[in-house]
C-alpha cells in the first residue's frame, strides 16, 4: 500500500511549499511596512483595494491566454518570476516625505517639545527607551525668530555677532540630556543646558527674565540619535495630497506587480494541479497543504529575523525576510521548471462556455458567497497585524520588542495547526457535508472569529482563535477551488479558476479592504472587527435560507449535494491517500 508515489506530483506539492516559503516572510508584513513608510491606515486600504482588481483583471485574462494558447507552464513560471522581482524592488520603495520639527521653548530653562504645533505624536514607549540609552544627544535646530527673541539671544547667550545682524533663521546645536525627558499630557519635553553657536562658541541656553524675554518658536531639527529622529518625524503630507508623490505611485506599483504575480501563481498553479489530479479532485487539499506548512515556518523565521535584527531601533528592519522571500522564490521556479503538464482538453469557445454557467443561479449564489469570505478575508491579512500592534501598545514598552515574533506565531499557528490538518481532510469533509454546508460554516466561523477579536484586549490570547483559520482559509479554499474546478467546462479550467479568483480578490478583498481602511481610521480595530463579524453572522444565515429555497424548488445537482462515501469508497479513498501522501518509494 505505501510502495508506491505518484511522482508527477512531487514538483507540484514541492511549489507549493516553496512559493509560499518565498510569500509569506513578506506577505503578512506589507501592510504594516506600508505603514511604517508613512502611509495612514485608509492609504493603505486605498492600496489594498486596488490591489484585488489588478488581481480580478489579471486572473481571467492570463487564465484566458493560458487555455486558449496552451501555454499554462509558460505563464506560470513567468509569474513567479514576477513576484520575486517585485518583492525584491519593494525593499528599496522610498519613504512618505517626513518633516522633523519640535516646538522650541525658552522660560529659565532651554527646552524643545512635541506640542500640538507641532503635530507630532510619541509612543511612551518610544521615550522610555531612549532615557535608557546613556550619554547626551547632539541636536542641530533651525528657528525662525521675531524680533523680540534677539534680544535673549544677544543678552543671555553671549551671541554678540547677532547684535546687529539678524538673519531670517536661527541655527544652533543643543546638547540634549536625556535624563531630563518628561512626558506631560500630550506633549514630551527634552532639557538641554549647553548650546553651540555658529561661531563655535559654547554658552548656557538661559531666558532668566521670565515673559519678557521668553523664546517661542517652531524649528526644524536634526539629531544624531535615530530614535530622537523618529520621535520629532511626522509625515510632511496629507492623506489628500500623497497621490501626487512618486513614493506612492512606486509602492503602488510594485505592489502591483506582486499582487499580479500571485495572483497569477496561484490560480494557473491550481489549474495545473488539478489537471494532474484528473478526477481525484478531493486531493487538492493534500497539494496545497504544503504551502500552508511553508508559509507557517518561515513566516514565524522572518518575524524572528525582522525583530531580531531589529533590536534597539524604534523601527523594524525587514531587509532580511525580503532576501529570504527573495531566495525562496528562484528556487520555487527551479524546480516548477521540472512540472509535466499537458493541456489535453480545449474548449472552442472558452467565453460562451464560462458564460452559459455564469448564469445558473447557484453559480451567482457560489460568486457572491466568495465576495462576502473575500471581504471578511481582507480585514484578517490587511489589519489584523493592526489591530494587533495596537493593543500590544497597550501592554507595556517590551511588547514592542517581541512585536513582530507574535505576529510570526500566528502566522504559524494559522497554517500549520488551522489550514493544513483542514487541507488534508478537506476531501473528506466536502465528500461528508458538501460544498453547500461547508460554505455556510465557513461564515459562521468568521462571524465568530471576528467577535472573538473585537473583545479581547491582550493580542497573545489571539493565539488559541487563530487554530480557526483552518476552517475559515483552508476549508474555504479547498472548497472554493474544488467547486470552481467541477462546475467548468472542459477546456476552461484555468479561466474558471481565474475568474472565481477574480471574483474573491478583485470584488471581495478588494471592498472590504477599502471599507476597513475606513472604518479603521474613522473608529479602531475592535469595533472594526465587530462590525465586520455581525455581518459574517448575518450572511451565514441569508445563505443558508437561500440554499434551502434552492432545495426546495429542485434547483441542485448531484454534483453539490451533501454526499456520504460507503465503507469500500471510503477503503478505496484511504488507500488513493496514502500514495498520494507518500513522498519516497
Amino acid at each position: 500500500m505505501m510502495d508506491r508515489v505518484n511522482k508527477d506530483l512531487l514538483p507540484m506539492k514541492a511549489h507549493y511549499f516553496l512559493f509560499n516559503a518565498g510569500t509569506g516572510p513578506v506577505q503578512p508584513f506589507l501592510s504594516t511596512y506600508a505603514r511604517q513608510l508613512g502611509f495612514s491606515a485608509t492609504i493603505v486600504g486605498v492600496i489594498y483595494t486596488i490591489l484585488p482588481i489588478s488581481g480580478m483583471l489579471a486572473k481571467p485574462i492570463v487564465g484566458a491566454i493560458a487555455d486558449r494558447f496552451r501555454c499554462q507552464k509558460l505563464m506560470f513560471l513567468a509569474a513567479q518570476l514576477l513576484t520575486a522581482a517585485a518583492f525584491l524592488a519593494i525593499n528599496f520603495s522610498p519613504e512618505i516625505p517626513k518633516d522633523q520639527k519640535v516646538h522650541f521653548a525658552c522660560d529659565g530653562d532651554a527646552v524643545f517639545d512635541t506640542s500640538p504645533l507641532t503635530k507630532v505624536e510619541i509612543d511612551d514607549c518610544l521615550v522610555d527607551q531612549f532615557q535608557k540609552i546613556p550619554g547626551n544627544v547632539t541636536c542641530r535646530l533651525s528657528c525662525p525668530m521675531e524680533e523680540q527673541f534677539w534680544k535673549v539671544v544677544t543678552q543671555y547667550w553671549n551671541a554678540s555677532e547677532y547684535q546687529n545682524y539678524h538673519p531670517d533663521k536661527f541655527e544652533f546645536t543643543a546638547f540634549v540630556v536625556r535624563e531630563k525627558t518628561v512626558r506631560i499630557n500630550n506633549a514630551t519635553y527634552f532639557g538641554f543646558k549647553y548650546v553651540e553657536l555658529n561661531s563655535g562658541k559654547t554658552t548656557k541656553a538661559l531666558c532668566p527674565c521670565g515673559k519678557e524675554c521668553h523664546i517661542s518658536t517652531v524649528c526644524d531639527i536634526t539629531c544624531d540619535d535615530y530614535n530622537l529622529n523618529n520621535m520629532v518625524t511626522q509625515t510632511a503630507v496629507s492623506d489628500e495630497d500623497v497621490y501626487s508623490k512618486s513614493q506612492f505611485w512606486i509602492f503602488l506599483v510594485l505592489m502591483i506587480f506582486g499582487w499580479v504575480g500571485q495572483a497569477v501563481v496561484v490560480s494557473v498553479g491550481d489549474a495545473i494541479c488539478f489537471q494532474l489530479l484528473g478526477d481525484k479532485h478531493n486531493r487538492y487539499g493534500y497539494q496545497r497543504l504544503f504551502g500552508a506548512l511553508g508559509w507557517g515556518i518561515f513566516s514565524v523565521i522572518a518575524g524572528v529575523m525582522v525583530d531580531s535584527l531589529s533590536e534597539g531601533s524604534s523601527k523594524k528592519n525587514f531587509e532580511s525576510a525580503f532576501y529570504l522571500s527573495f531566495a525562496f522564490l528562484l528556487l520555487d521556479f527551479a524546480i516548477s521548471s521540472n512540472i509535466k503538464n499537458a493541456q489535453t482538453n480545449q474548449s472552442t469557445s472558452i467565453l460562451k462556455d464560462v458564460g452559459r454557467l455564469l448564469v445558473e443561479f447557484r453559480i451567482v449564489v457560489f460568486l457572491i458567497w466568495c465576495i462576502a469570505v473575500g471581504m471578511c478575508t481582507a480585514l484578517m491579512w490587511q489589519f489584523l497585524f493592526f489591530l494587533i500592534e495596537d493593543l500590544a501598545k497597550n501592554q507595556g514598552c517590551d511588547s514592542q520588542e517581541w512585536i513582530k515574533t507574535l505576529e510570526g506565531i500566528v502566522q504559524a499557528i494559522q497554517t500549520l495547526a488551522g489550514e493544513m490538518p483542514f487541507f488534508f481532510w478537506s476531501g473528506k469533509i466536502l465528500k461528508r457535508i458538501g460544498h453547500i454546508n461547508a460554505m455556510s460554516l465557513v461564515l459562521l466561523v468568521i462571524g465568530i472569529r471576528f467577535t472573538l477579536y473585537s473583545v479581547i484586549t491582550n493580542p497573545w490570547w489571539f493565539l488559541p482563535i487563530e487554530f480557526l483559520n483552518g476552517l475559515t482559509f483552508g476549508l474555504f479554499y479547498a472548497c472554493m477551488t474544488s467547486y470552481a474546478s467541477v462546475a467548468a467546462p472542459p477546456g476552461t479550467e484555468a479561466t474558471m479558476q481565474g475568474l472565481v479568483g477574480a471574483i474573491f480578490e478583485g470584488v471581495g478583498v478588494s471592498l472590504g479592504s477599502f471599507v476597513g481602511g475606513l472604518i479603521y481610521d474613522a473608529y479602531n480595530g475592535p469595533w472594526t472587527f465587530r462590525l465586520f463579524g455581525i455581518g459574517a453572522l448575518i450572511t451565514c444565515l441569508l445563505h443558508a435560507g437561500v440554499q434551502y429555497l434552492i432545495k426546495r424548488s429542485g434547483n441542485k445537482g448531484s454534483d453539490y449535494e451533501a454526499r456520504y462515501t460507503s465503507p469500500s469508497e471510503a477503503f478505496n479513498a484511504l488507500y488513493d491517500d496514502q500514495q498520494e501522501m507518500t513522498l519516497v518509494e
